[in-house]
């Protein structure tokens, strides 16, 4: 079985019963101009993610493991966009709202979609949410249960946001995650450093966390 050099101890996993989740590694989040940015965030923070996290991708896609993208958005009507939801950002760029790629977090739209380095290829799974864990108003509990699914690996951003919030719900379910430090994004530095002690913290009171290189490895043994 391969074990992967992790805090706050090693974490092993079978192949075929662990997926690779990829989380809201989208335009409107990682892009100059985007909802992120007008947010006063720096982009590029999050744009450090993009090479380790293809890597990761690459290597699980040719050890022939599964990859679950998923991406937050909302209906064109809004209908799944709560009010408080709707308040967040400046008064002309807001949820809904016409931004640099299209109207902001919203399906079908351009800044809605996966950046291009990472666009998901035919046979993966794509999952939209309306909110920040994956698990939320999405059919994941499902596909996880038909594949068999028992441990995941976590990416995407932003990581005290929806990673961690995907991680939580995804612990209180039964699974076992793993984090690779380097393919998860904040726009804060100081969030990345704390998000990611607070999993593996008092044990891995959330799960474990590491670096992509050494997941590369072990699927490769």
């Amino acid at each position: 079985m391969p074990t992967v050099d992790a805090q706050p101890g090693p974490f092993s996993f079978d192949p075929d019963s662990t997926a690779l989740v990829v989380i809201d590694m989208q335009r409107d989040f990682l892009l100059p101009g985007g909802f992120g940015e007008s947010l006063g965030n720096d982009v590029s923070q999050l744009q450090k993610t993009i090479e380790p996290l293809a890597a990761l991708m690459a290597a699980w896609r040719t050890a022939g493991l599964p990859i679950i993208h998923t991406r937050e958005g909302h209906k064109p009507d809004l209908s799944d966009c709560p009010p408080a939801k709707l308040s967040r950002g400046a008064p002309s760029m807001r949820i809904g709202d016409p931004g640099a790629f299209g109207r902001i977090l919203i399906r079908g739209e351009y800044g809605h979609d996966i950046v291009d380095e990472l666009q998901p290829i035919e046979g993966e799974t794509v999952i939209d949410k309306p909110g920040k864990g994956a698990f939320y108003a999405t059919e994941l509990s499902d596909i996880l249960e038909k594949d068999g699914i028992k441990s995941l690996i976590v990416t995407g951003v932003t990581t005290e946001v929806c990673v961690h919030t995907t991680v939580r719900e995804a612990n209180d379910r039964g699974y076992e995650c793993l984090v690779p430090a380097d393919c998860v994004g904040s726009y804060f530095p100081e969030f990345q450093q704390v998000g990611l002690k607070m999993i593996a913290a008092q044990g891995g009171i959330f799960g474990w966390v590491a670096e992509s290189p050494a997941v590369i490895a072990a699927i490769q043994e």
